[in-house]
């Protein structure tokens, strides 16, 4: 059996290449090992509420750059950290079907990563838009959903963030008879929705 991991840094290259180190594997320390990577990918609701107080205040010092106010809310949800900007004369911050949200989302997650070296799934809202969009999109999903049904034939939906394709992915997977799948690439990366078979 050949031997293809990558040495631990603490790991010698003597102890590497004898073969008594790969006989040696123990079930129960990979088994061990696998639970402590899943642990990793999965972060504690702790770690996930931290992530989204470094992303309220990253914000927070953006709101005050801009001369905006709004009250900052961070909260974990659905397994990820969250942070909800609420004030009114907010729309600048959002942006055109929610570009500039889309950017701020990603400048507040690399503030996270900065502190904290992970990777984060923050999402970030602004007056409330991701709720009003989600609403939209599901009556977009259905719509396209029901055409389906009627006339037999796929639909093609107009291209969307991840965020928004999420939302609709997550409507259609939920109704039988139906499936989704995106195509293309990015920003012109859409769904199409199609009869399962």
């Amino acid at each position: 059996m050949t031997d293809t991991s990558i040495p631990s840094a603490d790991q010698s290259l003597d102890a590497e290449t004898a073969p008594a180190a790969v006989a040696d594997v123990d079930v129960d320390t990979e088994e061990t090992e696998a639970e402590a990577t899943r642990e990793k990918k999965v972060p504690a609701e702790s770690e996930l509420f931290r992530q989204s107080e470094i992303a309220a205040d990253y914000v927070e010092g953006l709101l005050d750059i801009l001369d905006y106010d709004g009250d900052i809310d961070e909260l974990v949800s659905g397994g990820r950290p969250v942070v909800e900007v609420v004030g009114s004369s907010l729309q600048n911050l959002v942006g055109q079907r929610g570009a500039t949200l889309e950017a701020l989302q990603e400048l507040a997650r690399l503030a996270v990563f900065r502190q904290t070296g992970v990777p984060s799934r923050l999402l970030l809202d602004v007056g409330g838009y991701r709720a009003t969009r989600r609403k939209e999109l599901a009556a977009v999903a259905k719509n396209a959903v029901e055409k389906v049904k009627e006339y037999g034939e796929p639909v093609r939906l107009e291209p969307m963030s991840a965020f928004e394709r999420k939302c609709v992915h997550d409507v259609v997977n939920a109704m039988s008879g139906v499936e989704s799948e995106s195509e293309g690439v990015e920003p012109n990366r859409r769904i199409i929705v199609r009869p399962a078979d």
